[in-house]
């Protein structure tokens, strides 16, 4: 990271020379201005990776200039200052992209380490987008991971922190949703990389031949073992070794993976002597573990040794706006593979696909696409070619519909620190709620009391305190 430089914006001649001494003994270069017009100038200055904006400010406040430099991406993190921290106030800077705020008169000590924190933010910001920008090299179609939204932003930063460190890592994620790809990325961004990558799919292979084929065998180990043969533990030897389906192997099996993660060596089948193994272990599932704990499929110590880092992948219904990235991705993967003529989606089905529900995620959509492209005659492919099924159109539920919208509101949030989410959160979940039902009754509140299953003069409390006009309501 650069050195970093350092805006202070407030029209208090007071707080500006104790800000600019306060990072001069930092060694921080700073820039001030005392109006917000200055400010957002003085924004456009290369290099800025800090701005303390004070909310109140001539000629332009705080928020506007937060706002304006959000629209035109400015990279800086940005501080909020005001003297009347109001929940109002607060949630408007952080939804406008505020890093953080501090209230007036502040302690030093907890600017500082408002401050540090924001500074390794933007360095951790800086490490993702190049990480970012290495993973989506096309330079093989399986270490390749597409995406821009929110949540594999989120993705790409956790991959940033886990690949370097030689960290056990469980991948959790609906099937289809990417889980190998993302491993192979963690192996090729750690320093195992130079390494195999071995992946054994526990749900494909028999019960039976499991063991072996993870430990391997001796000689005359069992009927038809005519020599020795390596598992895929020690093939996987100073490299990374991928467990998918993990939540298929059997209860025994479980044990002997435990005593591998914990001791670092296994016997291979009718061995005698314990082979050591230096080996990082990523596994991956789409069962829900800790249900499976409960129901004594799975191994408690098992899990708490696998899920060192977890790393949840969402479904594609849930990043629609990656869909486009995706199938642009696998249509010109097999104009290559297939050495066929370039063919683009008509405007019908790409709006197709964007609302497509996906069960099958991103699997789904490139199974969908080469099944297109080789079936289709024409290079313009048509909703007719996807032959989507029409009853999964737009089924998302209300869960995932909220979840979309919710995320990226925490993902801003997610700094403020002093607010509680759920404070924060609940009343816009609340007030649509209680607007639409006393709609329903047309503002007869004992009806909508009924309805939502609470007592009269709670409901009149919420109206109150959520500041629903009942006026408006009525007409």
């Amino acid at each position: 990271m650069a050195a970093p430089k350092v805006l202070i914006a407030d029209d208090d001649e007071s707080i500006l020379w104790v800000l600019e001494r306060f990072f001069s003994d930092k060694k921080i270069e700073c820039l001030k201005a005392g109006d917000g017009m200055e400010a957002a100038r003085l924004l456009e200055t290369p290099g800025i990776t800090l701005a303390l904006i004070d909310i109140n400010m001539p000629g332009k406040d705080g928020l506007a200039v937060l706002k304006e430099a959000a629209e035109a991406s400015c990279p800086a993190a940005f501080i909020i200052m005001t003297a009347e921290s109001t929940m109002e106030s607060t949630l408007a800077a952080m939804k406008a992209g505020a890093f953080d705020y501090v209230t007036k008169p502040f302690d030093l000590g907890e600017l500082d380490i408002i401050v540090e924190r924001a500074l390794e933010t933007i360095s951790l910001r800086e490490k993702v987008s190049r990480l970012t920008e290495r993973l989506t090299e096309k330079l093989s179609d399986e270490t390749v991971f597409i995406g821009k939204s929110k949540a594999v932003q989120g993705v790409f930063k956790t991959i940033g922190k886990v690949a370097p460190k030689d960290v056990t890592t469980l991948i959790t994620g609906e099937s289809g949703t990417g889980k190998e790809v993302l491993a192979r990325l963690i192996h090729a961004n750690s320093p195992r990389k130079s390494g195999p990558f071995i992946a054994v799919n526990s749900a494909a292979v028999p019960r039976d031949l499991m063991e072996s084929e993870l430990f391997g065998f001796e000689k005359g180990a069992f009927t038809g073992a005519v020599e020795a043969k390596k598992g895929k533990f020690e093939l996987a030897g100073e490299g990374t070794i991928f467990l998918d389906e993990i939540g298929d192997m059997a209860l025994d099996l479980q044990a002997r993976l435990l005593r591998v993660i914990q001791e670092r060596e296994f016997y291979r089948v009718g061995g005698k002597e314990p082979i050591r193994v230096d080996v990082r272990i990523i596994a991956a599932t789409n069962q829900d573990l800790d249900k499976a704990v409960i129901e004594k499929k799975f191994r408690e110590d098992l899990l708490y040794r696998l899920n060192g880092v977890t790393i949840e992948l969402p479904p594609l219904r849930l990043r629609k706006g990656d869909v486009p990235l995706l199938a642009s991705h696998f249509l010109d993967r097999f104009r290559r593979e297939f050495k066929t003529d370039a063919r683009t989606l008509s405007p019908k089905a790409l709006e197709a696909i964007e609302s497509y529900y996906w069960p099958g995620n991103v699997r789904e959509l490139e199974n969908c696409l080469r099944r297109a492209i080789l079936l289709s005659p024409g290079l313009v492919l048509t909703p007719a070619d996807l032959n989507l099924p029409e009853s999964r159109q737009r089924r998302e539920s209300l869960e995932d519909i909220i979840t979309a919208k919710l995320k990226p509101f925490i993902d801003r949030t997610e700094q403020a620190g002093k607010q509680e989410l759920y404070d924060l959160i609940m009343p816009f979940l609340e007030r649509p709620l209680l607007k639409l039902v006393l709609e329903k009754s047309r503002g007869n509140q004992v009806q909508a009391a009924e309805v939502l299953g609470i007592n009269r003069n709670t409901l009149r409390k919420r109206i109150k305190l959520l500041k629903i006009n009942l006026t408006k309501i009525k007409e």
